[in-house]
């Protein structure tokens, strides 16, 4: 590229010289360069100088290209078009659609999102997601993601963070599994249950089972697995009572495809949140995806106040 700027000095000129062959005289390259003919004479004289030969021989019949002019024009013409070319693919590019990443638990994305992908589009037609799911408990960084959901102290100095629904457990299951197996006793045996768990949460979900729950003593059946999706999917397929987090199961409440399995309703206090990595700029359709997400979840929560009554919420 030194090179090339040694040998044309002005790549004006280079211009003014295609725009002058092109249109087939000074007066009418001046016209689209907005300025005067004296000012594109001076500049073609200038461009023959730099190359020491005549690009154009002048006559009464007008502006005529030397055999040096036509192969420059050839090549300037040439390496334009290529140039614009690509000027008009990247212009394209920075055109295309947005890209959001989200990280979500794998449950929440198949029974909170997914079903409210067609009311998402119509929101955000020219939004393409890409969602990073977690099976389990959802835990570690959210560094190099534009939208997640975890719980955080207010106080966190690494992510924006917007409340998105109160943590409340209560226990589900299918209506069909209620109907045949009745309500859980978490104070009993569980004999005639079984207890749908995840894997990598036992310990910490002990305490919202209850003595139900209590290995030592416990007659129910104890089916463990490694997805909350399936955890879920399992209780809506009729195998057993799960622990639903609301904002994981309010979908499915208001549907009847899950009902409550018992009067249990635990409120943790915690909040999950809508978070952003202060790492990376917030744009405003990330803004926008955040908003859009609360706003459906709390219209969800004020639909669930029949179930599970407003003194819950």
């Amino acid at each position: 590229m030194a090179g090339f700027a040694k040998l044309v000095p002005s790549a004006r000129g280079l211009l003014v010289f295609e725009a002058a062959v092109r249109s087939g005289s000074f007066t009418a390259a001046a016209r689209e360069f907005n300025v005067t003919q004296p000012s594109i004479s001076r500049s073609i004289a200038q461009l023959e100088a730099d190359f020491g030969v005549p690009l154009f021989t002048r006559g009464a019949t007008g502006l005529t290209p030397t055999p040096d002019g036509r192969v420059l024009y050839s090549a300037v013409r040439e390496g334009f078009d290529g140039i614009a070319e690509v000027i008009r693919r990247i212009k394209q590019n920075s055109a295309a659609k947005p890209v959001v990443t989200l990280s979500l638990s794998s449950s929440l994305a198949t029974y909170w999102f997914v079903p409210r992908l067609g009311a998402f589009n119509t929101r955000f037609p020219d939004v393409d997601l890409r969602f990073e799911l977690t099976a389990g408990v959802l835990r570690g960084p959210a560094e190099n993601v534009d939208l997640a959901t975890r719980i955080l102290a207010d106080d966190d100095p690494h992510y924006h963070h917007w409340a998105f629904s109160p943590e409340i457990i209560v226990p589900v299951c299918s209506p069909s599994y209620l109907s045949a197996h009745g309500r859980l006793i978490h104070a009993g045996t569980g004999e005639g249950h079984a207890l749908l768990h995840l894997t990598d949460a036992k310990e910490q979900w002990l305490d919202a089972w209850g003595s139900v729950a209590d290995r030592k003593t416990s007659r129910a059946k104890w089916l463990e697995f490694s997805d909350y999706a399936v955890v879920l999917q399992a209780a809506m397929n009729g195998e057993g009572v799960a622990l639903g987090w609301l904002s994981n199961v309010s979908r499915a409440l208001l549907q009847g495809t899950l009902v409550l399995a018992s009067d249990r309703q635990i409120k943790t206090g915690r909040i999950h949140q809508l978070i952003a990595p202060r790492s990376r700029p917030l744009r405003p359709v990330v803004s926008d995806i955040c908003a859009w997400m609360i706003a459906e979840m709390q219209i969800e929560l004020k639909a669930l106040h029949p179930i599970l009554g407003p003194d819950t919420l």
